[in-house]
């Protein structure tokens, strides 16, 4: 079962450092920063930006997991962890960036 066929459960526990390295190697373009699973997509007007920006809300919804935002005129910066793990990395925090990471390529065509 791929990240992306996965839903997101409730109260889900903090990660090792072992798991977070097995589940780093499946989202490519994502990095543990700070404490956080980020990474920033580009695109090519604030229009496309905000139409990501709405997508990933709606998966967000759907998930019920929510990222921090960073967002402007061309990039959207995307921050997970997940606060019923007292802030560390979970499983959530990885199936929510391969959605992500899903919907920018289905978005951007790569």
């Amino acid at each position: 079962m791929t990240l992306t066929t996965k839903h997101c459960v409730a109260h889900a526990s903090a990660l090792g450092a072992d798991a977070i390295g097995a589940l780093l190697a499946q989202v490519p373009g994502w990095a543990v920063i700070d404490g956080k699973l980020q990474s920033s997509f580009a695109f090519r007007n604030y229009y496309e930006t905000m139409a990501f920006v709405n997508a990933l809300a709606w998966v967000s919804h759907q998930q019920d997991h929510h990222p921090e935002l960073m967002v402007s005129y061309k990039l959207c910066a995307v921050a997970y962890c997940t606060h019923s793990a007292g802030g560390e990395l979970s499983e959530n925090d990885f199936i929510c960036a391969a959605r992500a990471s899903q919907l920018y390529a289905q978005r951007t065509g790569t």
